[in-house]
């Protein structure tokens, strides 16, 4: 039996054996959930990456496909020797989309749009049409009043031609006479890179002041059609490019992400195993101590 003097240290200690497991095993299903969080989380990056890598060879072969149609046009601009002012009232064509996770495939267009406002002089006058909402966020926070068009649903599935012929038409539509039109987009560099670049879409009075516009027969009526129909081209080439651009950053983001999460789950899994064999430690040393105090 024990003394009066002793039993309330018995108890104290008592208790604390039995609340320190308690703490210890709080701690293990903790480490346990954030475990589970993350497998899970692989594998949904794993299933983003075999996703993506299914989508990219279609992306490649309609980006093929658009550049030559964008190619095409940009060619009867080469040979009529074309080249657009200096300055004059220009419009930005962003070729963006609505999806992220893709690294930073769409805040490189908005760097490239700031450095080219930051270049002009007439930055004050230039309109910006978005095709995505991720650009237009990112636009709006620094020069939302340059702002006149804005698209989305565009790019959620492969580009087609008659989506970059809708936007075309609605550009058109505004009535504008721009001098300079440019179209900003994600050029596919290879399968693990892309760079932001500009395809310029020339203005029937760049085309028909051209020196070599005289070795072309093509009669009044027919120019409004020429740019409209040359300014889809573009649109419908950046945006297949930019589409496969987006495809591609988004599959090495998914492969970074999994490789992460493998990371991860190897220390958490050392650390509950280190953690579950304290416990263990503790308990035996818990009940060693109690028998020990019996005797």
């Amino acid at each position: 039996m024990f003394s009066r003097a002793v039993r309330p240290a018995a108890n104290l200690a008592v208790r604390q054996a039995v609340a320190a497991p308690s703490r210890n095993m709080a701690t293990l299903r903790e480490i346990e959930g954030r475990l589970k969080s993350i497998k899970n989380i692989e594998k949904i990056t794993k299933t983003m990456k075999t996703v993506a890598s299914t989508k990219l060879q279609r992306a490649q072969r309609t980006m093929d496909a658009a550049k030559a149609y964008g190619q095409a046009s940009e060619s009867l601009y080469k040979n009529a020797e074309a080249v657009a002012p200096a300055e004059g009232k220009t419009l930005y064509i962003i070729a963006s989309s609505d999806k992220g996770l893709c690294g930073g495939t769409h805040s490189q267009l908005t760097k490239t749009l700031r450095r080219s406002l930051a270049a002009s002089e007439n930055a004050s006058e230039a309109e910006i049409a978005v095709i995505g909402d991720k650009c237009k966020a990112q636009i709006s926070r620094f020069t939302p009043e340059n702002i006149v068009l804005s698209f989305n649903g565009v790019g959620q599935n492969t580009p087609t031609f008659l989506d970059a012929a809708v936007i075309a038409d609605q550009i058109m539509q505004l009535g504008h006479s721009y001098d300079k039109i440019n179209v900003v987009y994600n050029r596919f560099a290879s399968a693990i890179s892309c760079e932001p670049d500009v395809i310029n879409a020339f203005s029937t009075e760049a085309l028909t002041s051209s020196p070599g516009f005289s070795q072309f027969e093509i009669e009044d009526e027919v120019l409004d059609n020429l740019k409209e129909f040359s300014l889809a081209n573009a649109i419908y080439w950046a945006l297949a490019e930019g589409h496969a651009c987006e495809i591609s950053a988004r599959r090495t983001a998914m492969e970074n992400a999994s490789k992460n999460a493998g990371d991860m789950i190897n220390r958490f899994g050392l650390l509950y195993n280190r953690t579950r064999q304290a416990v263990i430690t503790n308990e035996l040393v818990d009940i060693i101590t109690g028998a020990s105090a019996l005797n």
